[in-house]
């Protein structure tokens, strides 16, 4: 009751402070939506939108296994105004539905929570203001709604959207929540890349059901400092997920969009990958990689040209072999089903017939302009984001989340370009938690157990607002043996949202801060860890 009370409190008030500025003096919700135009999750008549969605969060059920349906929570949408393209469902599953955008399209979505608990939406990789880009700080009520409005600033890519409750985004993405958003423009028009039937969406998350084929969450606080890890693989909500296509190229738009896990995508009869893209859009040029790392949150473009093979053939999508993203006692712990870093398929591809009328890759996709070191207002003093793992405790910079707590190097100016460094930093772990634990007469056995990397683990770092560059990687860990089985698939050309730092890696960034002031938050999107937080805010001013 005091988190719904906390909740109710600061929503209102979130909203009530995005547009008043005389006296607060117990005005009603109607009467400030009906008085101040601007005010966080209300509609503005001042706002034409061209495309109007409601969503509605709601519990439901469907047929994953053979036997009982399982029970979901899932986003289902209805288009109120706009193009019919602009909304395209995923058959058979529990994912919400796909928004199509145009850059520079004026979007508003009405969100109609019919959950029993509270809930905001995040629409992750899209950059738009602070009041509709799903702070928890706006999380709505049962029987509540939100009203989000935008402009579609983004390049052509895919992004998605989910909920960003505080301390429940993993068990709400968990029971289901989660859609793909398409965003298109004139320039991956003019490309002639595979569309239609021959754009295969994927999204790749894994989870656990029982006997009766509910969803089964958790393994209690030990277990979960990791991050949750399911046994079954589902792509597009399904089990055992195959498509049949043709002798010809397609386009797949994949998303690991699991709570933890990350995997090593590749073919199982040894052929290259050729990514196209990745969070932010089209590559400059395709890369061709033995097998792409995929960290939860993150997207890839795939070109995958199935001609030449023999039909009745099949191709199997495939998580390979590798180490050293979780320290080694997690696996004890985590158990023995479908490991982190074992080998395993994710889905099937057969060939079911010929086709010869497809088109050629591009040689060159777009042109992507590299921030130089000009632009960066900083470029000599980066700002820090220090990743610290502590029993039951996950930190940013020595300091788990908390409302309204902006630190000095948190604050922004608006319209710069940031060097951001993000590190392992087990310092802050010492002094932070480790330093409470050592009053506890804990000390010695903790730093002895971090100092042989018992807590080190990758991490999938998200940043709200702006995309950005990978500027470099530094690998600086004596393990370079478990490196070696992921440093061939990582992606650092092209504009990211989310970036994957491994267990003794140093990665600087460049981040443009334009357009919109208020609070973007930045976290682990190993949803677990951010729940436990392993999140902050940036204050652009």
């Amino acid at each position: 009751m005091s988190q719904k009370f906390y909740l109710s409190r600061r929503a209102v008030l979130a909203r009530l402070a995005a547009g008043f500025t005389s006296s607060l003096a117990s005005p009603s919700l109607l009467l400030a939506q009906e008085t101040n135009k601007s005010l966080a999750g209300w509609a503005s008549p001042e706002f034409k939108p061209e495309v109007e969605i409601e969503l509605l969060c709601q519990p439901g059920e469907v047929q994953i296994l053979d036997g009982s349906p399982t029970r979901v929570w899932r986003y289902k949408a209805k288009l109120i105004k706009g193009p019919e393209s602009a909304l395209q469902s995923i058959p058979n599953s529990y994912l919400g539905p796909i928004m199509r955008f145009t850059k520079g399209q004026r979007v508003r979505i009405h969100l109609r929570n019919q959950l029993p608990e509270w809930t905001i939406t995040h629409w992750h990789g899209m950059h738009v203001p602070m009041e509709s880009d799903g702070h928890p700080m706006y999380a709505v009520e049962p029987g509540g709604v939100f009203v989000y409005e935008f402009e579609v600033r983004n390049r052509a890519g895919m992004n998605f959207f989910h909920p960003h409750t505080h301390e429940a985004t993993a068990t709400q993405v968990y029971r289901g929540l989660a859609g793909l958003i398409f965003v298109n423009d004139d320039e991956e028009k003019s490309l002639n890349l595979p569309v239609g039937e021959y754009e295969l969406p994927l999204v790749i998350q894994d989870r656990a059901l029982d006997a009766d084929n509910q969803l089964v969450y958790g393994g209690g606080m030990h277990k979960n400092m990791f991050g949750f890890y399911g046994n079954r693989i589902l792509v597009n909500g399904q089990a055992d997920y195959s498509a049949d296509v043709g002798t010809r190229p397609y386009r797949l738009r994949v998303l690991n969009a699991s709570n933890a896990r990350i995997y090593k995508l590749a073919w199982d009869d040894g052929s290259p990958i050729v990514v196209i893209g990745v969070d932010g859009g089209l590559l400059e040029y395709p890369e061709t990689k033995p097998y792409v790392m995929l960290a939860p949150a993150e997207r890839l473009d795939i070109w995958a040209d199935f001609s030449g093979r023999s039909i009745g053939s099949q191709l199997i999508l495939q998580s390979s072999e590798f180490t050293g993203v979780l320290p080694r006692m997690a696996q004890r712990m985590l158990g023995a089903e479908l490991p982190v870093g074992s080998e395993f398929p994710i889905m099937t591809f057969r060939i079911a017939r010929s086709e010869s009328d497809g088109p050629a890759l591009p040689r060159r996709l777009t042109s992507i302009k590299r921030i130089t070191e000009s632009q960066i207002a900083n470029r000599n003093d980066p700002v820090p984001i220090g990743i610290t793992e502590a029993p039951m405790s996950m930190l940013i910079n020595g300091r788990p989340y908390a409302d309204n707590d902006i630190q000095p190097r948190e604050r922004i100016p608006l319209g710069t370009t940031q060097l951001i460094e993000i590190f392992h930093d087990h310092a802050s772990g010492r002094s932070g938690r480790m330093g409470m634990m050592a009053g506890m007469g804990m000390g010695p056995m903790m730093g002895g157990m971090r100092g042989m990397g018992m807590f080190s683990m990758a991490h999938p770092i998200h940043l709200h607002g702006q995309q950005f560059q990978i500027i470099k990687r530094t690998f600086e860990a004596d393990d370079e043996a478990a490196y070696e089985t992921m440093r061939d698939g990582f992606i650092d050309a092209g504009w990211k949202d989310t970036v994957l730092v491994t267990p003794g890696e140093r990665v600087l960034i460049a981040k443009p801060f334009e357009d919109f002031k208020g609070r973007f938050m930045y976290h682990c999107h190993n949803l677990e860890h951010e729940d436990m937080g392993m999140m902050r805010d940036f204050l652009v001013e």
